[in-house]
């Protein structure tokens, strides 16, 4: 039994992930925020959620932890995690938690850690927290030195002020666009709809109720976005955006129907910024369609790549000055004009934005940019060193490809075609993405290294 329950829990830069009522107990979620609140050395720390059910227990555990050892704990209640990194520095809070395991599914339930900056914690600092929640005795504080409580409502309402007022919000409304969104029973649920109306759009939201669990997959790949699909045809719509749990991250839905998954929404995304800002840096990660470097090598654009990972992201794009950062696998969007992180709510701000000033459908945007086909799929890994032995064996098996090991392993084939094997910061998986312009290739490619990772696992 504990074997299993350590392998549920993750600790990591994407913070502390494990399942409710096994791995991730509230104890272990109070420690943690306790030792958090040391690391930050005092003030207030913001506290949001998204709408799991086990969000509200989680969060009082996180209050009771910070409160132990001398912080004053700020409730937003649910909100969009961008929306509590904008808060952290409009504030100037001394840091926040997160209390969402993102996409993954109803049982599991994390923490994130965000610095006074507003960013996740990268590796070096995520280390020092471990150190002092490895401790043996925290440093809890006396009586009188406990605070209380506050709360910041409207916390959205700052964020969604900073978007209006980073696009041309006039030439949106004045479009008059209609639009679906798939909240996924997400915090999109609360605010979506509203910040899409504030935008001037006639909105059609589905999933679009919290408190019961999700009703679809929370990821929003394609083979979770059949409805959002079949509301645009239905409802006559331009757009169709859909979200995670907490907000970070986008797919888009044409006006045709068709899904473009997190790649084609990212490219779409990058594409249009990278006119916006010819001759300058951006950062992708190493996961990320290759038609995003093909777009930027036309307007003289460079292209810097980063392991997988929003903190590894914008730990590069701080050190070389980047005005845009991808995460394509995830359709994560990092323009630090609005946020310097992925939001799902500038994203849709921005795509409104390009549809607004261009006057062409997203279906003919994308027939002007290059395009390949991605496919992904991910292996169950027994345990953290079976998937370090089985990357280091296909890294040897493949050496005459010499492999990009950055993170994991990527190899790079003929005629443009690669594939990228690596370790999930948030599951028990090795997850795999290959790329080619050949859409049978790709799926071949997934197919073949799927098939020869599960054998290594064996092993």
């Amino acid at each position: 039994m504990k074997r299993e329950v350590f392998r549920r829990l993750k600790i990591g830069v994407s913070g502390v992930r494990g399942v409710v009522g096994e791995s991730l107990s509230p104890m272990l979620v109070s420690d943690f925020a306790a030792a958090f609140g040391e690391f930050v050395g005092g003030g207030r720390v913001l506290v949001g959620r998204d709408t799991r059910s086990s969000g509200e227990m989680y969060e009082n555990a996180v209050a009771a932890g910070l409160l132990s050892v001398g912080i004053q704990p700020v409730l937003t209640g649910i909100l969009p995690t961008p929306s509590l990194q904008f808060a952290v520095r409009a504030t100037s809070a001394s840091g926040a938690i997160a209390i969402t395991a993102s996409h993954n599914g109803n049982e599991w339930n994390a923490l994130k850690f965000i610095g006074p900056d507003g960013l996740f914690l990268n590796q070096t600092a995520n280390d020092e927290l471990l150190d002092i929640y490895n401790q043996p005795d925290p440093n809890y504080v006396s009586e009188n030195r406990i605070r209380t409580e506050k709360f910041l409502p409207g916390a959205f309402l700052m964020h969604q002020e900073k978007i209006l007022a980073s696009v041309d919000a006039e030439a949106i409304r004045s479009s008059h666009f209609k639009v679906a969104v798939d909240c996924c029973n997400g915090v999109g649920a609360l605010y979506s709809r509203k910040f899409l109306e504030a935008l001037g759009c006639e909105t059609v939201s589905i999933f679009d109720s919290w408190g019961n669990g999700f009703e679809r997959p929370p990821e929003p790949v394609p083979a979770h976005l059949g409805v959002l699909s079949a509301c645009v045809r239905e409802h006559n719509c331009a757009i169709g955006f859909a979200q995670d749990p907490d907000g970070d991250r986008i797919s888009l839905v044409s006006g045709s129907g068709a899904i473009l998954g997190a790649q084609d929404s990212a490219l779409l995304i990058g594409a249009y910024l990278i006119r916006k800002h010819p001759g300058e840096t951006m950062v992708l990660n190493i996961q990320t369609t290759r038609a995003l470097e093909l777009v930027a090598k036309e307007y003289g654009v460079k292209v810097v790549y980063s392991p997988v990972g929003e903190v590894n992201v914008t730990d590069a794009m701080g050190a070389s000055g980047a005005f845009l950062g991808i995460e394509g696998s995830s359709g994560g969007v990092i323009y630090p004009e609005i946020s310097m992180c992925r939001d799902s709510y500038a994203a849709m701000a921005l795509v409104l934005e390009m549809l607004a000033s261009g006057g062409r459908s997203v279906d003919a945007l994308l027939e002007s940019l290059p395009r390949l086909s991605s496919v992904s799929a991910k292996v169950v890994c027994p345990s953290a060193q079976a998937g370090v032995n089985a990357l280091r064996a296909l890294r040897d098996r493949w050496s005459s490809r010499n492999p990009i090991t950055v993170d994991g392993v990527r190899i790079d084939l003929d005629n443009g075609a690669w594939v990228l094997l690596r370790r999930s910061n948030t599951e028990p998986v090795i997850r795999i993405l290959a790329e080619s312009a050949d859409p049978a290739a790709a799926e071949a490619l997934a197919r073949d290294f799927e098939k020869e990772l599960s054998g290594l696992l064996k092993k």
